[in-house]
């Protein structure tokens, strides 16, 4: 007789790779050990009647512990960001190496990878970012880092730390050598500077005008010119957060051509338009993100994208600021737009909001909504074991309650940040139950998880195969 199963989650509404399954999912030994309609004993059984059983989300873009080009520490450490992302059901998380000036990116691998050893409550993976060219040995400590599993670099074209063309065609160059991804965060900062002294210059600087400094253009320019540069060097690329109509069609053709080209975009350009800027005096602040909301038609256009598979991937861009003196309002209770840190919390709403969406709402429907935020996320990035409930995977699971009705308050979620983006958002549908490598993690809504438990996803291959340079 076969061992008994540590952990069996009984008749639910289990969604594989491979389609809907309703039954039993057993878990033994922190994996998935067998999907059947009926399993035999286990330790312990979860009542699933009723119930989606879902792959624990992949979150592959969040900022922790993270120094801001404006030079903010944003709000979350390891310990309070991992929780939260818990909470909201993701289960693996990808967050930044982030670069100093002068500093070598091994040295900044080691300092983030002992913040997250010592804090982190989910498992985790990291994107280099590459600010400093200039930095000793950067060509060969990057390829070292990228053979040792840490296949994905993040380089900007706007804010203090961009790279400029020559800079990140080196990066890429390095990261088809050793196999690595390189995401772009693209907005073409001089379009943005010209656009930002205007309004300055016209006094127009309160938060909603934040919209106004980052012209569409800035953001189409910058997606078509890495785009190219991708299908220049055959290099693999994601796009990140995509905004507008236009960024999408340019992935579009850009894919179609036989570029490499991976893109996705956010719950906050899906569900919130560039008016949530304009609330009440410097309230607009804590909607303030980059590249900023758009408008409906650019929502239409982001959902078709993601049906059409044009974008890949939501992910949240948590990027974490305190509406206080330690983060949005660092240079005074009324700064200029300028003066205000971009970003906003999303760990743990990312999740809750796309399955009220696609699953409540059938936008899509369950199979999508794992692709979209679990599934593909791992394949693109080399998650093994993540993102999809298969025979021999991590048993990464979460438990959703397809009637519990949630409306967030102002500051409900279990981050540090002290107010929540979505505040009177509501959603049906909520994760009651999460596992980790087959520990609960949260139970009936209880989060169980305890600091350093979490893991370093190690990734020892890039999946996604580079093209044919262009000449």
């Amino acid at each position: 007789m076969p061992d008994q199963f540590d952990v069996a989650i009984r008749q639910g509404q289990i969604v594989t790779p491979n389609g809907i399954v309703t039954g039993d999912l057993g878990m033994r030994d922190g994996l998935i050990a067998e999907i059947a309609p009926t399993l035999g004993p286990a330790t312990k059984d979860i009542d699933a009647s009723g119930r989606w059983v879902m792959p624990g989300g992949v979150d592959p873009h969040a900022h922790i512990e993270q120094m801001s080009g404006m030079g903010l520490m944003n709000a979350d450490t390891f310990e309070t960001a991992t929780r939260s992302a818990a909470m909201g059901g993701t289960t693996s998380v990808i967050s930044f190496i982030a670069q100093a000036e002068g500093q070598r990116l091994s040295d900044a691998m080691a300092d983030y990878s002992a913040r997250a050893t010592r804090g982190a409550m989910i498992d985790y993976a990291f994107h280099m970012i590459v600010s400093d060219t200039d930095a000793p040995d950067l060509d060969q400590d990057l390829g070292a880092l990228i053979d040792a599993g840490n296949r994905s670099i993040k380089v900007f074209t706007t804010y203090n730390i961009q790279l400029n063309d020559a800079e990140i065609l080196r990066v890429m160059s390095v990261a088809r050598a050793h196999g690595a991804l390189v995401c772009v965060h693209a907005e073409n900062d001089a379009i943005i500077a010209r656009a930002k002294a205007s309004l300055i210059e016209a006094g127009n600087i309160a938060p909603h005008f934040h919209a106004a400094s980052h012209p569409r253009m800035a953001e189409v320019e910058a997606v078509a010119r890495i785009c190219r540069f991708a299908e220049h060097l055959g290099q693999p690329v994601m796009l990140f957060h995509i905004s507008t109509a236009e960024g999408a069609a340019i992935v579009r053709d850009a894919r179609q051509r036989g570029a490499p080209v991976w893109a996705e975009t956010c719950p906050h350009y899906l569900f919130m338009t560039e008016e949530i800027l304009k609330k009440d005096g410097i309230n607009g602040a804590k909607w303030m993100c980059s590249p900023p909301q758009r408008t409906e038609a650019d929502q239409d256009a982001l959902w078709r994208a993601l049906d059409q598979n044009d974008l890949q991937i939501v992910s949240s861009d948590h990027a974490p600021y305190r509406f206080d003196e330690t983060g949005k309002l660092s240079a005074g209770p009324t700064p200029g737009f300028h003066q205000i840190a971009n970003g906003l919390p999303g760990l743990e709403t990312r999740l809750p909001l796309m399955f009220d969406a696609m699953v409540s709402r059938g936008r899509g429907g369950p199979e999508a909504f794992a692709r979209l935020t679990a599934t593909a996320p791992a394949e693109i990035y080399g998650l093994p074991g993540k993102g999809a409930l298969a025979v021999g995977n991590d048993a990464d699971i979460a438990v959703w309650d397809p009637d519990k009705t949630v409306t967030y308050s102002e500051n409900d979620l279990h981050d540090n940040v002290g107010y929540n983006p979505w505040v009177g958002y509501g959603v049906t549908g909520w994760p009651t139950d999460v596992f980790l490598r087959g520990a609960h993690l949260v139970q009936d809504g209880q989060f169980m998880g305890a600091a350093g438990t979490g893991q370093k996803i190690d990734r020892p291959t890039l999946p996604l195969a580079p093209t044919t340079p262009v000449a």
